[in-house]
């Protein structure tokens, strides 16, 4: 697993370790380009017969559909265009056990960015690609919303994504906000990146918990490592609990437990769930150390098709949009009013730096050249776009934009919120 962030001590470069030796399973693994071009939708209307659908037509009285580019293909599942096969030993969860058994549990291991291998054709069960190791919440996420689900765990969001556009996974899981820590603006970016469509939305109640080897006290405890969302969820019970330990960042919960158990390390703890103690073989120190007992994640599911609208359940749909070039953020002044006069409730509205043109320049009255933010927004609301008000609220706020995309229309997550149990650790002295 590779954990480390750029900026992480020198005392975690063990972090970054070799991977293991492979099995050579007999397949194809294709390695993945990186994506970084914004996908462009002139008029508000894709080039594709998907994009189409996911803008449910709202916008067929307007635009005329386009026609696609010579010698060029749009469609996300063109995988020519973007993967360079190589023939490579890759290890899949059907591969041989070793023949010497290694003393910690095996786990499925991450797929890499660049290192992605198609799985055998499945039936029923949907597979479902995370960032992250066996444990993380986002795995948690996907069982929710998946109850029969194939993980497929992956050591980035980015490969995640990638391997539903390549038909390796059915499904991805995408965390864009936590109730205590905000959203998760790069991840939002990622969604204009691939032709993917969210399909579904999981709120997941956060309960951390501060693992460690058998035997470790917490008055002893000298560093405590996880993701960094984590690590501020728990930052005023950490530093009331081991006041002496100093906070690491790393990739993700569950991959840290991993690397504890992998490397034996005495004195560091990890912030994780406490299904990743059972799975690692970890000590339960402390249950339940995040600051706010209501901590909430919403995750996003990622499809290569869209889900089609409907009515008579409550459904939540999220669009992005550029202003016309010149308009900058005042804009929403006009945008906004389309939703309020059809009693749409708007659940999120969250600014990005244009793609294209982030940097706009304009002469004051003075003479001098200024520089102004261009923005692309991000909006949640709460109707579905098989409603005419929705498809009437789009077909006006077109008029204001450069660019607009549906990314997807899907019911809401109504699970009832129950309150965790309280904080207890084992060791408090």
């Amino acid at each position: 697993m590779q954990a480390l962030s750029p900026s992480t001590p020198n005392n975690l470069k063990s972090l970054v370790r070799p991977a293991p030796a492979r099995a050579w399973m007999g397949g194809r693994a294709v390695r993945c380009a990186f994506r970084s071009d914004p996908v462009y939708f002139p008029n508000g209307v894709g080039h594709s017969h998907a994009d189409w659908q996911s803008s449910c037509a709202i916008l067929s009285s307007k635009v005329l559909s386009l026609e696609q580019p010579a010698g060029k293909s749009g469609h996300p599942d063109r995988v020519a265009d973007r993967v360079d096969p190589n023939l490579v030993p890759i290890e899949t969860k059907d591969s041989p056990a070793p023949s010497v058994p290694a003393p910690a549990p095996q786990t499925p291991k991450p797929i890499s960015l660049f290192k992605i291998t198609p799985v055998p054709v499945h039936d029923s069960q949907l597979r479902v690609a995370y960032q992250g190791v066996p444990g993380a919440y986002a795995e948690a996420a996907a069982e929710k919303a998946y109850p029969n689900f194939e993980a497929i765990p992956c050591d980035q969001l980015e490969a995640a994504l990638q391997a539903v556009e390549l038909r390796i996974a059915d499904r991805a899981v995408l965390p864009v906000e936590n109730s205590l820590v905000g959203s998760t603006p790069g991840n939002y970016d990622l969604l204009l990146r691939h032709r993917l469509h969210v399909v579904g939305e999981v709120q997941m109640p956060v309960h951390h918990c501060l693992l460690a080897l058998p035997g470790t006290r917490l008055k002893c405890l000298s560093r405590v490592i996880s993701h960094p969302q984590a690590l501020w969820q728990c930052e005023h019970t950490i530093r009331r609990l081991a006041p002496q330990a100093t906070r690491e960042a790393v990739n993700d919960t569950a991959g840290a437990a991993e690397f504890i158990a992998e490397n034996g390390l005495q004195h560091v703890a990890a912030i994780a769930s406490a299904r990743t103690a059972e799975l690692y073989g970890l000590q339960v120190l402390a249950n339940g150390i995040q600051d706010d007992c209501s901590n909430m994640t919403r995750f996003l599911m990622l499809a290569r098709e869209p889900i089609i609208p409907r009515t008579g359940r409550p459904s939540k749909s999220s669009i992005m949009f550029a202003p016309i070039e010149g308009e900058g953020a005042a804009v929403l002044f006009k945008v906004l009013p389309a939703f309020a006069f059809r009693n749409i409730n708007l659940t999120k509205i969250e600014s990005r730096p244009h793609w294209k043109r982030p940097i706009r320049l304009v002469d004051d009255a003075n003479g001098r050249t200024v520089k102004h933010f261009e923005y692309m927004f991000h909006l949640d609301f709460q109707a579905s776009m098989a409603e005419v008000r929705a498809q009437n609220a789009l077909t006006e706020v077109q008029e204001y934009t450069s660019f607009l995309r549906v990314l997807g229309s899907y019911p809401m997550d109504m699970t009832p919120w129950s309150p965790p149990p309280p904080m207890s650790s084992v060791d408090s002295d």
